[in-house]
């Protein structure tokens, strides 16, 4: 697999995406990336357009309806299609998103005050769940560095912490006397990968804002991680010390580890690793494809585990 290296293209070299879906329209195709409601809730008064950056995978997209109606997100249901049945009821505006711990400018912010100071991009970019599946997905976003470089951390915050909306009232997975995990859901990352400019924040995907089913309204994106580490909904970022705790983690230590790095070479102790079916192409019975080591990004960000045992630090 090909990553491209370089920031960004030129707005016209964007396709938008019912051009994607109609072939016979790809060599008309010349227009940047409208992003419609993304711009109202950026509250900016010039035209603005997504450039593909050319971070993004040259793979072929995973058609929409795919990627909004087969998700994980237990707060909406356990199953595939519970995100996409249940997810509707959660209200995403207004929204606030507190940043704080090791920082020297702690704050509590509107979600278009947050969004407003960063150029939007779009990220294509493969995505790998424990579970064995992949897809590839158009992201609209941008890059966690500098909400954290704004942040201005301390000497001593050594990691990241993330917390996902807890509302029960909203959130029908969030109730009931039984619960998968321990809500709410709560992620990490070491601070050297939050930088990383492939780690993104997105409010968006192909050519509109977030679907709820898919972590509206701002959620992370970690494309060498398997995807439970792009934790939904984000409510909270946290600079601290120490390695946070983790939902997954938390819930089961033996088959969940904190980097969770895609590594074929690493079963989950129920499942081979070893091999992906990407979603969209026949079912579960489709031909299934080699897992590439950090999902394809090896080559971007292989060096942050230099001599790390990623069997021990799984």
């Amino acid at each position: 697999m090909i990553i491209r290296r370089a920031e960004v293209v030129r707005p016209s070299e964007i396709t938008p995406y019912g051009a994607y879906l109609n072939r016979r329209q790809l060599i008309a195709a010349g227009t940047a990336l409208s992003l419609g409601s993304l711009l109202a809730r950026t509250v900016r008064a010039d035209t603005l357009a997504a450039a593909k950056s050319l971070l993004s995978t040259d793979e072929e997209p995973t058609a929409l309806k795919y990627v909004t109606s087969y998700n994980n997100y237990y707060e909406f249901g356990t199953g595939k299609s519970d995100p996409s049945q249940n997810a509707h009821t959660l209200t995403t505006k207004p929204w606030t998103l507190k940043v704080d711990g090791l920082v020297a400018k702690p704050a509590d912010y509107a979600l278009d005050d947050f969004i407003k100071p960063f150029a939007l991009e779009q990220r294509i970019y493969r995505h790998r769940c424990v579970e064995g599946w992949s897809m590839v997905i158009p992201w609209i976003g941008f890059p966690l560095a500098g909400v954290i470089k704004r942040a201005q951390p301390q000497g001593n915050a050594k990691f990241v912490a993330f917390e996902t909306l807890k509302r029960p009232s909203q959130m029908p997975g969030q109730r009931g006397l039984f619960q998968p995990l321990d809500w709410p859901y709560v992620e990490g990352l070491r601070l050297d990968e939050a930088v990383h400019p492939l780690t993104i924040l997105a409010v968006g995907l192909y050519d509109q804002d977030l679907p709820n089913q898919n972590g509206a309204p701002l959620r992370l994106v970690v494309p060498w991680k398997y995807g439970f580490k792009s934790i939904k909904s984000i409510v909270r970022i946290s600079l601290v010390a120490e390695m946070p705790p983790t939902s997954w983690n938390k819930q089961n230590p033996n088959e969940y580890g904190f980097y969770s790095n895609v590594n074929p070479e690493v079963d989950h102790p129920r499942w081979s690793q070893k091999t992906e079916r990407k979603i969209g192409e026949g079912g579960l019975f489709a031909q299934r494809h080699p897992t590439l080591p950090f999902n394809g990004y090896a080559d971007q960000v292989a060096n942050l585990y230099a001599g790390m045992d990623l069997r021990k630090f799984f």
